[in-house]
């Protein structure tokens, strides 16, 4: 591209080639930075005042949510009336977002209405290794300076209490989450499944004999028992760890079996544990001709096929799978509980 013209073909000169002619025919002049248009509150000391009040009423706002997530976890009572559960739940998420909506529209506010609006051009220069302190506590200096934060002791003093109290919230509820003596690893490692304990359809209940399922099909099962757990949040929180998928394939599709695991399966009836050993979403998805399992949260990809494997994503580990059998009346049963904890991999978990 080393010629241009002006697009008359029959005029003189309509080619210039690179190097010829006038250098500045064409040139474009800088335009430079627009003029500075003045804020109201540049010119008003009252409009100032105003956005500065503005201000203060963003951050005692978010102080307020704050307060009121306090509130709402530790006033309210939890019981079994699901309305108290709704309230506290609104409160909290009013309380949060009232917390961090305030920090963040004061501080685009304040940007916006009272720090210096005017823009610099800064010419590069390299930095003296001499100066490079005193020039770095200079700029420092002159960013508080131009935000004002010195000479407006109201908006400082409400934003550093928004500040210090929005993370304590989450602090409280993080380390409130459990407090039951049991808590860690051997939490996970026992479930409902136990010897001669049916497998029954989730949500209906009914058990399953083996010739009830046919070669591809695949369901969602959890323990018997877990119907006589009292109490609806128990329940959950065992059925959370013991839920299963079933599938059944072709015997021979089964590439391998570890040694002691040789009569964990019954005719190419094969159960695993339906929660991700990533972050422990629901394994749900089941590809009937490759045998793959698929957590939706994060692709990871299990085989069944092989022992229920990691074969793509971030899980890692496979998935714990649990022996089955049959009874007296063809009815399928669990031959034990998981012979490893369920759910997410963490560097507390161990073989026992």
């Amino acid at each position: 591209m080393g010629e241009h013209g002006h697009g008359d073909p029959n005029e003189p000169g309509a080619v210039i080639r690179a190097g010829e002619g006038d250098p500045g025919r064409y040139a474009i002049a800088d335009p430079g930075l627009p003029p500075h248009r003045p804020r109201l509150a540049d010119e008003d000391p009252q409009v100032a005042k105003r956005s500065e009040r503005q201000v203060f009423v963003l951050f005692l706002l978010s102080i307020i949510g704050t307060i009121t997530v306090f509130v709402a976890y530790f006033a309210i009572e939890l019981t079994e009336d699901l309305q108290m559960l709704r309230l506290q739940n609104t409160l909290l998420g009013v309380g949060v977002a009232l917390s961090m909506l305030g920090i963040g529209l004061g501080v685009v506010h304040w940007a916006k209405t009272l720090m210096p609006d005017h823009e610099l051009v800064e010419a590069r220069k390299p930095l003296r290794k001499e100066s490079e302190r005193q020039e770095a506590e200079k700029i420092v200096g002159d960013v508080l300076e131009e935000s004002g934060i010195k000479r407006r002791p109201l908006i400082r003093n409400t934003l550093i209490g928004a500040v210090l109290l929005a993370p304590l919230p989450g602090i409280v509820m993080f380390r409130d989450l459990d407090q039951s003596d049991d808590f860690g690893v051997e939490r996970m490692r026992h479930s409902l499944w136990d010897e001669g304990v049916r497998l029954v359809r989730d949500p209906t209940g009914t058990p399953i004999r083996a010739a009830d399922m046919t070669v591809g099909s695949s369901m969602h099962v959890v323990p018997e028992n877990l119907r006589d757990v009292p109490g609806h949040g128990d329940r959950l929180t065992e059925k959370a760890k013991a839920v299963v998928l079933l599938m059944r394939m072709n015997p021979d599709d089964i590439e391998t079996v570890s040694e002691g695991r040789e009569d964990w399966t019954y005719d190419g009836i094969i159960a695993c544990s339906k929660v991700c050993t990533h972050v422990g979403c629901p394994v749900a998805l089941y590809e009937r001709h490759t045998h793959h399992l698929l957590c939706p949260c994060h692709q990871s990809t299990f085989d069944a096929a092989n022992e229920f494997k990691v074969i793509f994503g971030p899980a890692g580990r496979p998935l714990p799978q649990l022996p089955i059998s049959v009874d007296d009346e063809g009815y399928l049963v669990a031959q034990s509980d998981f012979t490893e904890p369920v759910g997410p991999t963490y560097w507390e978990r161990g073989e026992k």
